[in-house]
């Protein structure tokens, strides 16, 4: 288990390449961290539910959302988003909002200093969560202290192999909070449901990033062992490796398919051998989070140990000052490709 922070719940979760050897710092204004939705589908053009691709600046994806019900007075459970977006960031993303029978209002009204209308078309679909190809960053580092030869050679390693698919801190809630209303919760705590959502969903991802830990402190995160489950790249589809022969790690080492690990639950884990031993003994760790997330009726799942890096492009702007570029699967953090690199003084 990795040492606990005094300061916080979350622990300093392992590196997978000698940890950060530069520090920087992001988010300085918004552009330095632009995040835009790759679309998974091609809209119809035609059918009940508005789309409308947003950028926004400064302003949370639920706020949005809100804003939007107002604008087209309707309940706030008709409009839909693929998924959330960072706040203190500039990003471009897709709503749908469901007006049967209904036209369009003019929605350039929305238009203010933080948020701007982009396209408007329809589909005969509502936007549902996790229906995303991907998401595309641009971030850029400022104030960037370290050296240039260890930060190219952890990149190419990093565009080769990938990095830990850790769930981000924000996951967590400030300090780890949502973790510590998590174990409230399961304590008897009475909570909104939304809040609740929020609250299980930590818990599973602390015991996510532990199990992930371990095994990058085995050196076994992009490493087949018997009995793990394997998920294909882009896609919830999994199988198990009951026998690891030369087609399953050719596929593992060109990133097509990554070990997987338990998000908690009710139900049956799939693995077996070694990675079942292992994942049991993180369960029993935390044994009441576990026994919790089952009481609540989560049902098991399973998530990628790692996280493939595309189209990895980097660039210093001037000697300090850092821009990444790459695109990631739904559901990954970048946050989990920062931390191998670059201590963040504004983290």
């Amino acid at each position: 288990m990795p040492l606990l922070n005094t300061h916080t719940l979350l622990p300093d979760w392992a590196y997978a390449y000698g940890g950060a050897q530069s520090q920087g710092t992001i988010r300085t204004t918004p552009d330095d961290f632009i995040v835009n939705e790759i679309q998974s589908f091609e809209l119809s053009g035609v059918g009940e539910h508005a789309f409308i691709l947003i950028e926004k600046c400064s302003e949370n994806t639920d706020y949005v959302a809100r804003l939007l019900a107002r604008f087209a007075g309707v309940r706030q459970r008709d409009v839909s988003y693929a998924g959330l977006k960072d706040r203190h960031a500039r990003t471009r993303q897709w709503f749908s909002v469901w007006l049967p029978g209904k036209p369009d209002p003019d929605w350039e009204g929305l238009d203010s200093a933080t948020i701007k209308v982009l396209q408007a078309t329809r589909h005969s679909r509502k936007l549902k969560r996790g229906s995303l190809a991907g998401n595309q960053f641009i971030i850029r580092v400022r104030d960037w202290v370290g050296n240039k030869a260890v930060l190219e050679q952890q990149l190419q390693t990093i565009k080769m192999q990938g990095v830990p698919n850790y769930f981000g801190a924000q996951r967590f809630g400030r300090e780890g909070a949502n973790i510590e209303k998590a174990i409230a919760l399961f304590s008897g705590e009475k909570v909104s449901r939304n809040l609740r959502s929020i609250y299980l969903s930590a818990a599973r991802s602390y015991l996510f990033n532990h199990i992930l830990s371990k095994r990058v402190t085995d050196r076994s995160w992009n490493q087949v062992l018997t009995g793990d489950v394997l998920m294909f790249d882009n896609s919830h589809s999994f199988f198990k490796a009951d026998i690891v022969d030369e087609s399953i790690l050719k596929r593992v080492a060109q990133l097509d398919a990554h070990p997987t690990a338990v998000l908690w639950g009710k139900g049956e884990n799939q693995t077996g051998a070694e990675v079942a031993i292992l994942e049991q003994q993180i369960i029993d760790q935390f044994h009441d989070i576990a026994q919790g997330l089952c009481a609540f009726g989560v049902d098991q799942d399973r998530r990628a140990l790692r996280s493939h890096i595309q189209n990895l492009h980097w660039q210093f702007i001037n000697d300090s000052s850092l821009e990444l570029s790459f695109s990631l699967n739904p559901g990954c953090y970048a946050t989990a490709l920062l931390r191998e690199i670059v201590k963040l003084n504004n983290n």
